[in-house]
């Protein structure tokens, strides 16, 4: 009998212990696999009610921001409704000032007139006796000088004009007397200067302004500028007449 041959060596196959510590190995995996998968299920439900949070507070914010908005809007149209509204109130104010400035201006014309009367009655006999007591001895009174010079561009009016020998007193009144009415007298002045010296008259110029109506501003600057002042006192008028720094000024 001959000797018997050896089997080759064939892969063992799996026993039961085998295939049940793989099993064990897989479930421990499982179960690994399954917590991380809870885990991550838990942060992406944290993160989910983050953002669901972060989005209620920004729609909060909105809101808010778009109540603000409309205010704010409500505002602005309100206050562009109440400038409409003064901006109407300006122009009827400013139209009933016109027609208020209309209507003083027709009653001071007229009360102009009436002063002119008055001033023609009452100052133009009084004005030489007036100055008198100042010093001066006016021999002549005249009223409503008017110079038209054309060819040497000069043109003036003058209420009164008292004259002497070398004297000339240039006399200006008005209902209510301005500064800008005194500044208008200087002018006047070196008019009538001007057109008495190209008629070889080297008569010393002065001047006198006053007002139905003076405040002390204006009595002042009259003064200031070397006019005799003339107001209202009583039943008849004063003559003021200007001092020290401001002398009679002569032209």
């Amino acid at each position: 009998m001959g000797k018997a041959k050896a089997l080759p060596d064939y892969p063992r196959g799996l026993t039961f212990e085998d295939v049940w510590a793989a099993l064990m190995e897989n479930r421990e995996q499982l179960k690994e696999t399954a917590r991380y998968i809870a885990e991550i299920q838990k942060e992406t439900d944290r993160q989910k009610k983050e953002t669901d949070r972060r989005m209620e507070e920004n729609d909060r914010i909105i809101k808010e921001n778009a109540q603000a908005i409309k205010e704010t809007f409500q505002a602005i149209e309100e206050t562009d409704r109440q400038m409409k509204e003064t901006d109407r109130q300006m122009k009827e104010t400013d139209r009933q000032m016109k027609e208020t400035d209309k209507r003083l201006d027709k009653q001071l014309g007229n009360l102009g007139n009436r002063f002119g009367e008055m001033v023609e009655y009452m100052v133009k006999p009084c004005l030489v006796e007036k100055f008198r007591e100042l010093g001066f001895e006016f021999t002549r009174a005249s009223r409503d000088l008017i110079i038209k010079d054309r060819k040497n561009n000069i043109v003036a009016e003058v209420d009164f004009v008292l004259e002497d020998g070398d004297k000339v007193m240039l006399v200006e009144i008005k209902t209510k007397l301005t500064t800008n009415d005194i500044t208008e007298h200087i002018e006047r002045m070196e008019k009538v200067r001007k057109h008495a010296r190209l008629r070889n008259d080297n008569r010393i110029y002065l001047g006198a302004i006053g007002g139905m109506v003076i405040n002390e501003n204006e009595k002042k600057f009259t003064l200031k500028n070397g006019f005799y002042a003339i107001e209202p006192s009583g039943e008849t008028f004063a003559i003021t007449a200007p001092e020290g720094d401001y002398s009679p000024r002569e032209w």
